[in-house]
Formats: C-alpha cells, structure tokens, sequence
C-alpha cells in the first residue's frame, strides 16, 4: 500500500507553501505532520528548510517516506491519538488525514502541540473527472459496489455549505482562533491506469474487499478514455492557537 501511495497520490504545489507561510505572517522553523504517508506533503516543507517530524502509524508508510526526504525530517511512529506533546511546534498540519483521527478532545490534543499563536494546517481534496459524461459513466460502474467513493465531511457538513469541515469545528473550538478556508484550483491529466491507481489508495475502495475492489477497478477503467482530466482543488483551512491565559 506504501508504494501505491508514493505512485499514485499527487504531490502539492509551492502555491500551498506560501499560503501557510503567509498566514503565518513569520518564518516556520519546526512544525510537526500528522498522518504524513509516504511524505508528499514533508517534502513541500521541508525542503523549503522547515525541520519537520512527520508522524504516522504505519511503519511501512514511514520507510517509503524516507528514502524521498532531506535530512531535517524526523520520523516518528505513532498515530495522532498516542501522541504526547514533549515539546510544542510553530506549525503542525495534516495533509488529508485529518479525517482519520478521533473527534474526542481533537482540538485541545492539537493545542496542546503548538507554541501559543503557533498555526494550524489542514488541506486536501478529492481527485474528480472533469468529463461530466466520464464522470457519469464511471458512476454507472461504480453503483453495484459504492454508492460514492468520497469521504463524506465527518461532522455532518453539507458539501454546499459555504464554510467546509474542519473549519466547521475549528470555528467551534475554545483552542482555534482566525479560522480561514482557501481553495488551491489545479487540474491533473493522467492516464486510465494511474487514475484507476489512485483509485487504489482512496479509502471508500480500500474497505471493499480484495474481489470486490478488483471487480469495480475493471469496470471503471473499461469505461475511461486512455487519458482523463481531473479536477483537484486543494482545499486549505488555516487557524491559529489562541493564547494561553
């Protein structure tokens, strides 16, 4: 599952750097990753000189994301949950994983990690057909197995709503202060197989089991043209840790 991710997920722009720097507002020295995978977002900032400890779960995810990583990247293995704050961080972000961790005490955890006025991070976003028509037909085969292959908001948000989750709860939140939501537009073009791929690492899929998730990637990829065009906004909530009184 590491190499697909590493294969088959898209890397995030230098435009999403200068976001969060900018919010910000003064150099990041140290921020620390929650749930970093294979390390497409750790390569963003940490090769822009950001010391980054990127935590996750899953040793296998953390073996792949070295061997693509400089050496200012510290690697710890644990989930966000059994994280216990030894030291705080000017920034911690999760590039989509937030919606893995749990919603019990998840804002003060995240308080807890970062320096009073240190910022937040959350960003990602599905990777959709720009082809109504290709869009529909892969719906179409999809239907016996998924009614939908996205990951639905976790508190409940409708997706027209103007404010997106987790901005949702972090506007709720004591910890949180100056939420923001931004949209990064970007279009890919990948093949039929690579998008099929992608496919692969999308965790509606990764819950069918092993026939099933070989019988609907079939049927999708034999409606897909040999290319398609994907829409892959990224979008970014920032926010900033109130002070300690």
């Amino acid at each position: 599952m590491a190499e697909a991710y590493e294969r088959f997920r898209p890397g995030y722009p230098a435009e999403l750097f200068d976001l969060v720097m900018g919010y910000a507002g003064q150099p990041v020295r140290c921020a620390l990753e929650i749930g970093a995978g294979t390390g497409k977002a750790t390569r963003l900032f940490a090769e822009r000189g950001v010391a980054v400890t990127a935590t996750d779960p899953d040793q296998a995810m953390l073996t792949e994301l070295r061997r693509h990583v400089p050496a200012n990247v510290d690697t710890v293995r644990a989930a966000f949950e059994d994280l216990r704050p030894g030291g705080t961080y000017e920034l911690v972000y999760a590039a989509a994983a937030l919606h893995w961790t749990s919603p019990e005490d998840r804002w003060s955890r995240m308080a807890a990690l970062l320096q009073p006025g240190g910022v937040f991070a959350s960003f990602g976003g599905p990777l959709r057909l720009a082809d109504p028509a290709v869009q529909e037909a892969v719906r179409v085969a999809r239907a016996p197995y998924l009614r939908s292959d996205e990951v639905p908001s976790p508190d409940g948000t409708p997706p027209d709503h103007e404010l997106q989750w987790p901005g949702t709860e972090l506007r709720r939140s004591r910890c949180f202060a100056d939420v923001r939501q931004s949209v990064i537009e970007r279009r890919l073009t990948m093949s039929a197989s690579h998008f099929v791929g992608h496919l692969s690492t999308v965790s509606a899929y990764l819950e069918l089991s092993p026939p099933e998730r070989e019988q609907v990637f079939s049927r999708i990829e034999r409606v897909l043209p040999e290319t398609v065009e994907l829409a892959a906004d990224i979008t970014v909530h920032l926010a900033r840790r109130r002070a300690v009184r």
